[in-house]
């Protein structure tokens, strides 16, 4: 287990931490180190283990998981953050994000989607909930400015890479891509991370306003 991620869980509710133990227990390259029940419990954990990943809770007693955000950030910067919450508000999303968080995962997502936010936070690659994607998607105007440049970058997509690009922007998650294009969730990580790539977007909301902007979900576009 010697390169297997680090991870540090912090959740006040013990079914939970229970379940995410029972998620990740058989991947091999992910090892739940210490758990907490509270944002300060958290911190100090971090700096006694110095994890890679840390996952937090928003609401939890003594130091809710936000504040918790911020001061691993300060102290420990170096650390990634995937905020893992039953609640999707978009002011709790535009705040994790801002406050430095690598990934912003819903507690209701399918169980897989969260080793994959732990490795891509440790890989230094954003990850957000395609529910998020969806969410943040529907607060953006209908009228989308398309500044020349993203017109021309979407010109560097290949034909399939633009369909994952409209796929993605509707909130589709990767399995949902795969069953919807006839094609193996590997293939569609791979045409994700190059429609990322060619974009300079770092997760799916960047890549879904990028879409939007371009006017690739008007009816008929594409």
């Amino acid at each position: 287990m010697t390169d297997a991620l680090r991870v540090v869980l912090a959740d006040d509710d013990s079914l939970i931490r229970t379940a995410i133990d029972a998620i990740l227990r058989p991947a091999a390259d992910i090892d739940l180190i210490a758990q907490a029940a509270d944002g300060r419990a958290a911190i100090d954990l971090v700096m006694r283990h110095r994890p890679d990943v840390v996952l937090l809770d928003i609401q939890m007693p003594v130091l809710d998981g936000l504040a918790a955000l911020r001061e691993i950030r300060r102290l420990v910067p170096s650390v990634q953050i995937v905020v893992l919450t039953t609640f999707g508000q978009d002011e709790y999303v535009a705040q994790a994000l801002g406050d430095g968080a690598a990934g912003f995962l819903l507690k209701e997502s399918a169980a897989e989607e969260l080793p994959y936010a732990i490795r891509a936070a440790a890989a230094g690659n954003a990850f957000l909930s395609p529910k998020i994607t969806r969410q943040v998607l529907n607060k953006l105007p209908t009228a989308a400015v398309r500044p020349e440049r993203d017109l021309a970058q979407i010109d560097l997509l290949s034909a399939r890479e633009r369909e994952v690009l409209i796929l993605l922007a509707q909130g589709l998650s990767n399995a949902e891509i795969s069953r919807s294009l006839f094609v193996s969730e590997g293939t569609v990580k791979t045409h994700v991370y190059r429609v990322f790539a060619k974009l300079g977007c770092e997760n799916r909301v960047q890549a879904a306003m990028f879409a939007q902007r371009a006017g690739l979900l008007e009816p008929g576009a594409g």
